[in-house]
């Protein structure tokens, strides 16, 4: 009998095909003690193992890149690349085998998990689940100590597709399912940044993830569906199911193929309002899907991932060549460069220094002022790249003045140092603030007298204004963009950079939400960052538009405070 499982989406679209289980090596490890004549025969199988796995992940990316795999799946198959020469893991590994004499699958798994717990003290969420890269790199290295790397499933001639499940899935495998007719990815764990999410987003399968015990309710071969935009699998469908889905699901592609078709259309709305709809990226590899959607521009750079898989900070020069590659390849185009958004739980030195509660700890704005000299290499490096583009430097989680006029201060010293060295930089770049934190929505006339625009985060803001961790499973259901309260900050925000004439943006993941975007086009907001494979769908919403008969029925909906009357309000916007 049919039956359905709810979880996360993660990747729109909807999959039909049949199971393929992928086992999840970490639960197969025994423990046991390598006797001393022994150690350097276990030390060599180690070695072997890292040596054969890296060789894996090489030619994984040889593959990738001849077959155009879009720019997250390499950049994390090159982290991953990196992990295998890392002491903090392999190193360590090889201590403990060396001084408790124990096999290498164990020693292994005892290190991931200490590094897994370093890990579970950050809190971006990005950050966090970067984790799965130490217990995915692990996993590898495992199965090949155990003898049984896996297998990839066959070919099928009904038709139908095949469906990844698995406890979660890397980069690596997705490119190894690729010349499978893989129609789908189901994982016990994850959310919206994990893996199987970036992506699965990126190649345009539908995927959904966190089903918790998914691989232990349904079997090799077993028909499923996974409707990647409702968060369901449907376990065992029957005939009649399964021609309902046919049909949502010819729906939906000739949807998105329609939508290629607004590629050079200009996002304008019914009544004239012109907006701008730009991407969020991680670094230079991501511009070319930017250019690929006819995006207006980078509305946020996350410079943090300069640093991800490496314990040093990257010098000025590597700095500026990133920056100065992004900027060239824009062209004309504004590219918004976030400053970097560390804390002392995600220290760039390598060194940890947990924090009780890094939510709410030294990170992002306060990080970089207790680093000067850190922060000013970055604001040296923005500032030569500035005369290759339109660049626009944004400082995250501001809060006080004297955040800003120290980081305005430093900017300004940056800016001396290059003069009196007679080197070129743009004298008119823009800095702007991010409001990520309820204080500073509360509080915009010390943004608006000192910068030049502002960004809101809608991520941390809703997280901060709720007290809710949006990566902890056990309250992730009370993170709620449409709370009144929420939509009261992010619309005052709005309303008052308009007011002023400073240019406001969002860049979380509300802006490229079309359940949102009517909403906040009533809100006022004309400018909209997010993940490239989400422009074309916003700009649909935007031609659809009409901003003066939204704007009224938005009013409204700001005064409403019940979240039930408010949610109920914005699916109407849309009638």
């Amino acid at each position: 009998m049919p039956f359905a499982i709810h979880g996360l989406p993660v990747s729109q679209g909807i999959a039909i095909g049949h199971v393929h289980l992928v086992s999840h090596a970490l639960l197969e490890v025994n423990h046991y003690h390598v006797a001393q004549r022994h150690l350097d025969e276990e030390l060599e199988r180690l070695d072997d193992a890292v040596a054969t796995v890296q060789g894996e992940l090489i030619g994984l990316k040889a593959a990738a890149t001849a077959g155009h795999t879009h720019s997250e799946v390499g950049a994390f198959v090159d982290l991953q690349i990196m992990l295998l020469a890392d002491p903090m893991l392999i190193g360590a590994a090889r201590e403990l085998i060396g001084e408790r004499r124990c096999n290498a699958e164990w020693a292994l798994v005892q290190q991931m998990e200490h590094l897994v717990e370093q890990f579970q003290q950050i809190e971006d969420p990005y950050l966090r689940e970067r984790q799965a890269d130490v217990v995915q790199v692990v996993e590898r290295l495992v199965k090949v100590l155990l003898g049984h790397p896996g297998h990839l499933p066959p070919k099928r001639r009904d038709g139908l597709g095949t469906i990844i499940v698995a406890h979660d899935l890397s980069p690596a495998d997705t490119i190894s399912f690729r010349d499978h007719n893989i129609s789908g990815f189901v994982t016990d764990v994850g959310g919206p940044t994990s893996h199987t999410a970036i992506v699965a987003r990126s190649l345009a399968i539908p995927a959904v993830v966190g089903l918790h015990h998914i691989r232990d309710v349904v079997e090799d071969d077993e028909l499923l569906i996974v409707d990647g935009t409702r968060g369901v699998v449907i376990i065992g469908p029957d005939e009649r199911t399964v021609e309902e889905y046919r049909l949502r699901r010819s729906e939906l592609e000739l949807e998105r193929s329609k939508l290629k078709r607004l590629k050079d259309t200009p996002a304008t709305t019914l009544d004239g309002e012109d907006v701008s709809l730009l991407v969020n990226i991680e670094g230079p590899k991501d511009v070319a899907t930017a250019r690929s959607v006819n995006a207006d521009g980078v509305g946020l750079y996350r410079t943090e991932f300069l640093f991800i898989g490496r314990d040093t900070l990257p010098d000025e020069d590597e700095q500026y060549e990133a920056y100065r590659s992004v900027l060239k390849t824009m062209g004309k185009r504004p590219v918004t460069i976030r400053t970097f958004d560390v804390g002392a739980d995600k220290a760039l030195n390598g060194a940890a220094r947990p924090e009780p509660n890094p939510a709410l700890g030294l990170r992002a704005v306060r990080y970089s002022l207790a680093e000067p000299k850190m922060f000013l290499t970055q604001l040296r490096a923005l500032l030569r790249a500035s005369v290759h583009g339109r660049l626009r430097i944004m400082v995250p989680m501001l809060a006080h003045a004297h955040e800003i006029d120290q980081s305005l201060a430093l900017v300004d010293k940056a800016r001396a140092e290059l003069r009196a060295e007679r080197i070129k930089f743009d004298e008119s770049v823009e800095i702007g603030g991010m409001i990520e934190v309820p204080a500073a929505a509360l509080a915009l006339g010390m943004f608006i007298r000192r910068l030049s625009f502002l960004s809101i985060g809608t991520n941390d803001l809703i997280q901060y204004t709720l007290a809710i961790d949006r990566a902890n499973e056990s309250v992730a259901h009370l993170y709620d963009p449409l709370h009144p309260a929420v939509l009261k900050l992010i619309g005052g925000t709005i309303q008052a950079g308009a007011r002023y004439g400073l240019p406001v943006s969002v860049c979380g993941e509300m802006a490229g939400d079309p359940a949102y975007t009517l909403l906040l086009l009533g809100m006022g907001l004309r400018n909209f960052s997010m993940h490239p494979a989400n422009v074309l769908e916003i700009k649909q919403q935007v031609l659809r538009a009409d901003v003066g008969d939204l704007a009224p029925k938005v009013q409204r909906i700001l005064k409403m405070d019940e979240q039930a009357r408010v949610r109920e309000a914005v699916e109407r916007l849309a009638g």
